[in-house]
């Protein structure tokens, strides 16, 4: 195996663990996560939006995460990087969107994160 599937792999890897825990955690803590949500993006955003956004990005870690688990197992059985690929953009939207509330409620070292996360992803797209 190349060093690029390897690198891929542990990508994948990577953003199988970040989305399926977050978005497992979004869903076993709707409530408290709702709530920290509409605290810090109350003053800027509707409450139906801010609702919206969070079902939205939860369905898009669930399904990014999964589809990353799917990949690295396509990748080592079938020498396949596209389940892999169409994992990574999902979640770089589910990312974008995380960081534009991190931006518009000010939370900068939020934001950082996200970013570096996003940096992350690109070079997974990119060795796809």
């Amino acid at each position: 195996m190349i060093p690029e599937k390897i690198a891929f792999i542990f990508v994948l890897a990577f953003f199988l663990i970040v989305f399926i825990q977050s978005g497992l955690d979004k869903v076993f803590d709707y409530k408290g996560n709702s709530s920290f949500l509409n605290d810090s993006l109350g003053p800027f955003f509707s409450k139906p939006l801010i609702t919206l956004a969070l079902i939205s990005v939860t369905i898009l870690e669930l399904i990014s995460g999964s589809l990353c688990l799917i990949g690295i197992i396509d990748v080592i059985f079938n020498d396949s990087n596209f389940i892999g690929l169409i994992g990574m953009i999902i979640g770089s939207i589910a990312l974008l969107i995380l960081l534009f509330g991190q931006r518009v409620s000010k939370n900068y070292d939020g934001a950082k994160t996200i970013a570096i996360y996003f940096i992350l992803a690109m070079i997974g797209i990119v060795l796809a």
